[in-house]
């Protein structure tokens, strides 16, 4: 790994790494490969604290999420400072700002700072991504892409990253021209790869025809129905972090075997401690987390019948090693 001291005299540090040179540094298909080299060696050697959150206003919060690392091979600390301003649509502003800061675990110097909002995209993408490099079948051919926001771009890249065999992706969200809007920009960046790309106006129908589903909504109604999942099917859950928030109903984690990307989705995923409360599975039937995954500590996919099932809910570990990437990469430019 590359260390900032031999890149000093060059690049003054700390370092302003603006969001078009974050773009161009982070691929999906690097940031995978990164988390699935980096997390089974690093994990044990992070502290990440519970995020805080502060009300700045009735309507508005700050959050800080800090991790810092004891490992030689990682020396850094950093913090992600993230604003809601749920109130700035009024006014054509982003309700969510962030950033990132980085520093040196050793003397404390800050090193860098980047934009955390595209970071956040870019590591909660390739975590799902990395996850189903591992849980869905070999042989997936239809991705199903359930909403059409910021993250929903980062998610599809990642999966086709994940699955070069993906032939086909069917993007649904509620807003049916929005659905449209995204297949089209897709279409133009990256269908020349001979990908398929389309909208469907019927969730149940998309969902039924998925050999990947991925779910990135805000909703606090089930839009998955676990007796729509094909057999073999892969579920990738991203949308939820408060338990009034769920993006599949019951019958989808009954049959499928859930993994987790951290503990934390136990007690904060809507679907999952739904699920535990309604006794449809217990804490214990959670089949193991994405680091687990990854050191093969526990089996994944067993069978091409079986239906998997990935929930997460994001850390401070994958913002710290996708921050890595990014300075890592920029320094040696």
């Amino acid at each position: 790994m590359a260390s900032s001291s031999s890149s000093t005299t060059t690049k003054p540090i700390p370092v302003f790494i603006t969001t078009d040179s974050l773009h161009s540094i982070l691929s999906h298909q690097t940031l995978i490969d990164h988390f699935h080299s980096s997390l089974p060696t690093v994990s044990s050697s992070l502290c990440s604290p519970i995020r805080q959150s502060y009300a700045v206003s009735p309507t508005s919060s700050l959050l800080l999420m800090p991790s810092w690392s004891s490992s030689p091979s990682l020396p850094y600390l950093g913090v992600k400072l993230v604003t809601y301003f749920p109130l700035n649509s009024a006014v054509n502003l982003p309700g969510i700002h962030g950033s990132y800061v980085l520093f040196s675990s050793t003397s404390g110097q800050t090193l860098a700072t980047m934009d955390g909002t595209a970071l956040t995209l870019y590591r909660t993408a390739c975590v799902s991504g990395l996850a189903s490099r591992i849980l869905s079948r070999n042989d997936s051919e239809v991705l199903v892409m359930i909403g059409a926001g910021a993250l929903a771009p980062h998610l599809i890249r990642a999966h086709l990253a994940a699955r070069p065999g993906l032939k086909r992706v069917i993007i649904w969200n509620r807003t049916e021209v929005k659905a449209r809007a995204l297949a089209e920009e897709m279409r133009g960046s990256v269908g020349g790869d001979g990908v398929e790309f389309e909208s469907n106006g019927s969730l149940d129908e998309a969902v039924a025809m998925g050999d990947i589903v991925s779910c990135a909504t805000n909703s606090e109604v089930a839009l998955v129905k676990g007796e729509r999942l094909k057999v073999g099917a892969h579920l990738d859950l991203v949308g939820s972090f408060q338990h009034s928030m769920k993006e599949c109903d019951d019958e989808a984690i009954r049959r499928g075997r859930v993994f987790v990307d951290n503990e934390a989705a136990l007690v904060e995923a809507g679907e999952l401690v739904g699920a535990f409360e309604r006794g449809v599975i217990g804490k214990e039937e959670v089949c193991g987390m994405l680091v687990e995954l990854i050191g093969g500590e526990k089996a994944g996919r067993r069978s091409s019948e079986e239906i998997t099932v990935f929930k997460s809910v994001g850390s401070a570990v994958v913002d710290i090693l996708a921050a890595q990437l990014v300075y890592e990469t920029y320094m040696k430019q």
